[in-house]
């Protein structure tokens, strides 16, 4: 009888050790988009959440977000609160930051999510000589059902020059690789592949949207949209991909991926 005893407790501790593994093992799955709308100029606000609830992502960063603008290239959008019909339309929780006032309204970035945020926080970015306008980054901490947090982003660079993008990401780095939570940071860089802002700045981070060329969306030459995470260890990608769809003159970037909870 004492040998079954001891057996079966020996059988116990390996099978709770097993489940403590597993557990230790397990990994959080989300899916991320990344979206640069072009103000709404080419759908209505319609089209484009029918696009996103059809992709069912489960956290979105915008870019060209307009809320009550005015725009003559875009009257169809007069007055309307882009990210709040959005986030109305697809059934997610929304955060919006300004980067300028723009023709009765505001212009800037915006995050859609399922999941509830426990901060959230504009910033702006630097304008060396040579900027367009103001651009920033919008980050707020996610809260998964799990109970796992991680940090998410939404960035548009400016265009006009590399330096002021390198000025741009050198913000993002110096702050963002801070953090303590695992991070994804997503957006229009304006910046291809092999520029030195993305192939050296960027070197830290983990790349994991496809190599597909997002801009212009109906003949498009260039990547210039970004999904990325940090660090290497905590993300492993399960799938990427660039629809071609024509409701903005950029293709969004979309990445499943998996949040490994025992790396370092």
């Amino acid at each position: 009888m004492d040998i079954i005893i001891k057996t079966l407790l020996v059988c116990f501790i390996l099978m709770n050790g097993y489940i403590n593994n597993v557990n230790a093992q397990k990994q959080t799955q989300i899916k991320v988009m990344s979206y640069n709308l072009r103000f709404g100029e080419l759908a209505s606000l319609e089209e484009l959440a029918e696009f996103i609830k059809k992709e069912n992502p489960d956290i979105v960063a915008l870019q060209e977000v307009d809320v009550k603008t005015y725009r003559e290239r875009a009257q169809h959008q007069n007055g309307k609160n882009f990210i709040s019909e959005l986030a109305f339309r697809t059934g997610m929780l929304s955060l919006y930051g300004k980067t300028i006032p723009y023709m009765g309204g505001y212009y800037g970035i915006g995050i859609l999510t399922k999941y509830p945020y426990i901060s959230a926080k504009r910033i702006l970015l630097p304008m060396p000589e040579g900027s367009k306008e103001q651009r920033a980054y919008l980050v707020s901490d996610i809260e998964l059902p799990d109970g796992n947090i991680f940090t998410f982003v939404s960035t548009h660079l400016d265009y006009p020059t590399s330096e002021v993008r390198l000025a741009q990401v050198d913000s993002l780095n110096s702050d963002l690789l801070k953090h303590k939570n695992p991070i994804v940071l997503c957006g229009d860089f304006n910046a291809k592949p092999d520029s030195y802002e993305i192939s050296v700045c960027m070197s830290e981070w983990k790349q994991v949207s496809n190599m597909n060329f997002t801009s212009p969306a109906k003949n498009a030459k260039s990547k210039i949209d970004y999904i990325f995470c940090y660090p290497h260890s905590k993300w492993q990608i399960i799938s990427a991909e660039t629809p071609v769809i024509q409701l903005s003159d950029h293709l969004p970037v979309i990445a499943t991926l998996e949040l490994l909870e025992n790396q370092d």
